[in-house]
């Protein structure tokens, strides 16, 4: 029998053959990297054309800078604002509200939403108040937020919590429930108990659906800490943004917007390096190492 199994056994790569893959990964990895490179590069020209487009039709009076203002006044403002500490100020002052709001909610939010995989009871009774809840735009909820958290840093970081709890819970849901029911079946045989179950096949399945919500809510986390800052604050990009606003300052509210799109890159980055790790203990969980 062991003869027979030797006999029927794919031989062993051989070092040429072993060669050729590793050229062939290689080869593809190359080709990946060349294509974000030649994307950048085409953006990079794309963005320098437009803005120079922009600058030209300002200088040229066929656009009014009163209005739509121009590269060259945002730049001046963003220099300025560099400068004087306000904008530096501004974009700590948001990213920590966005931050901390953006842990709070998806915390929350991933653990009732992998929690309900428990009860399916308590799914039909919670189902309702979740789809209300994500259906109220976060912009009704902030007064009374403010109401109940006050008008400090506590209410931005509660209305950015809010932006993300229900995206947070509804994705966690979806990735506890998606767990494959045979391999439940077949630990339940074995006598596994639920808590069991829950850890070496419910929690790691859904980590997938938990690190998309990570990169869906990272962007909803700062609007909401925006919105926030808009109703009610004294510093903030949200802030910032509203009482240039009410003066017509057009380029100190481009320059803030950039600022916030920078945030948001940033903390989209950041939060690519968190899924690569979580994704690694997900493999190590599922292989049993």
């Amino acid at each position: 029998m062991t003869t027979d199994q030797e006999l029927s056994r794919p031989p062993a790569p051989g070092p040429q053959a072993l060669g050729r893959r590793r050229a062939r990964k290689q080869d593809a990895a190359g080709r990946r990297h060349r294509s974000i490179a030649v994307a950048i590069v085409l953006d990079v020209v794309l963005l320098v054309i437009g803005l120079a487009a922009w600058q030209f039709a300002v200088d040229a009076g066929s656009v009014s800078s009163l209005l739509y203002g121009s590269p060259e006044l945002i730049w001046q403002t963003v220099v300025r604002g560099i400068g004087s500490g306000g904008m530096i100020s501004d974009a700590i002052t948001t990213a920590l509200e966005a931050l901390v709001g953006f842990v709070i909610g998806n915390v929350i939010g991933a653990t009732v939403g992998v929690g309900l995989w428990y009860s399916r009871l308590v799914e039909q009774m919670l189902r309702p108040v979740i789809a209300f809840l994500g259906a109220t735009p976060i912009a009704a909820l902030a007064p009374i937020i403010i109401v109940w958290a006050g008008t400090g840093v506590s209410s931005k970081v509660t209305m950015s919590a809010a932006s993300v709890v229900v995206t947070a819970l509804v994705l966690a849901f979806d990735g506890a429930r998606g767990t494959d029911p045979l391999q439940i079946r077949m630990l339940r045989s074995m006598g596994a108990p639920t808590w069991r179950i829950f850890r070496l096949l419910v929690l790691p399945s859904s980590v997938t659906s938990i690190c998309g919500g990570l990169r869906l809510t990272a962007g909803l986390a700062l609007i909401g800490a925006i919105i926030g800052e808009f109703i009610s604050s004294d510093s903030g990009l949200g802030h910032a943004i509203l009482i240039a606003g009410s003066l017509y300052d057009v380029p100190t509210v481009l320059a803030n917007l950039i600022v916030v799109g920078l945030l948001s890159l940033a903390l989209l980055g950041a939060v690519g390096r968190l899924e690569r790790l979580i994704l690694r203990w997900r493999f190590l969980a599922l292989s049993g190492g």
